[in-house]
């Protein structure tokens, strides 16, 4: 983002949690309706492709080493109690003074229906800011509800019916209507996410103590046992800008469509997440996201 460029015009930030490549595809045309795009770039998400990690990192500005560094009481590591994305607004706030942007700015988090239309609803009340950022949690949802609900498992079993299911969420979401009202309000849109997923077909056992990471596509811990062929590791975690939980900690990512099981209770396990939507791993579909920059029509 050219920080030049916020003052001169209004901007309304969205990040959709988890949102593929395929999926801004899929209603790309439905908010072409009202924004006409100026630039689209393909980047790389960092890893581990999960939320904690990749969508805090786009809020401070900073890596998940430097994050723990700097601010200790806002960075939460894997087994450490409590959620781990509570403090996007400050990580915000302190990127903007490190820039020297004097911009007023607003923060807002969506992870229901309810939250989504209160925003919509009210939304002339940003008409003010140079800076609007809107995190929409529902996609992020959806994928992780499948593991939870069978009826959503049927309805997206496959890359296509969750294109699919994206696109009518989308058609019919208060983010929609936010989108909508940005455009009467001469707003600049960006589109981006924190990362993709993807559909998980075959598992990879592995072996860790209590204080391992239950992440499916990626561990961190000590005395780490798995399969080396399925994974991607970092023994010495610092040197990819990630924090330790102890000093004999290492990381494991999972490659291609893989998912970590353990041997207890392997085939139940292996039976409940297989053909699910995770992240947290490396794959196309995880770690190449949209950053999107579009103008009203």
């Amino acid at each position: 983002m050219d920080t030049t460029e916020i003052k001169d015009t209004p901007t309304l930030l969205v990040v959709i949690d988890n949102l593929r490549y395929d999926q801004w595809y899929a209603f790309e045309d439905t908010v072409g309706s009202f924004f006409k795009k100026t630039k689209e770039k393909s980047y790389f998400s960092i890893l581990p492709t999960a939320t904690q990690y990749a969508r805090n990192a786009i809020f401070s500005g900073l890596t998940p080493l430097d994050m723990e560094k700097k601010y200790p009481d806002w960075w939460k590591n894997d087994t450490d109690e409590g959620g781990k994305n509570l403090f996007e607004d400050k990580f915000l706030g302190e990127q903007i003074k490190r820039l020297g942007l004097d911009i007023k700015w607003e923060y807002h988090k969506i992870s229901s229906l309810k939250q989504g239309k209160h925003l919509s609803q009210n939304f002339r009340s940003q008409k003010d800011n140079d800076l609007t950022a809107i995190v929409y949690n529902f996609v992020d949802m959806l994928s992780h509800s499948k593991t939870e609900m069978d009826v959503i498992k049927e309805l997206a079993s496959n890359d296509k019916s969750y294109r699919s299911l994206t696109q009518s969420w989308f058609k019919n979401s208060p983010l929609l209507e936010i989108i909508q009202q940005a455009q009467a309000m001469g707003m600049k849109l960006i589109i981006t996410t924190d990362h993709g997923t993807i559909n998980v077909k075959h598992p990879s056992k592995v072996i860790g103590d209590k204080e391992t990471s239950l992440n499916l596509r990626y561990k961190t811990g000590r005395s780490l046992s798995y399969e080396e062929k399925d994974v991607l590791e970092a023994r010495d975690p610092r040197s990819i800008h990630l924090p330790s939980i102890n000093m004999s900690s290492s990381f494991i990512f999972a490659k291609n469509d893989l998912f970590f099981a353990y041997p207890n209770n392997y085939n139940h396990y292996v039976s409940y997440y297989r053909n699910t939507y995770q992240h947290g791993g490396v794959s196309l579909e995880e770690m190449i996201i949209p950053f999107v920059v579009l103008e009203p029509r």
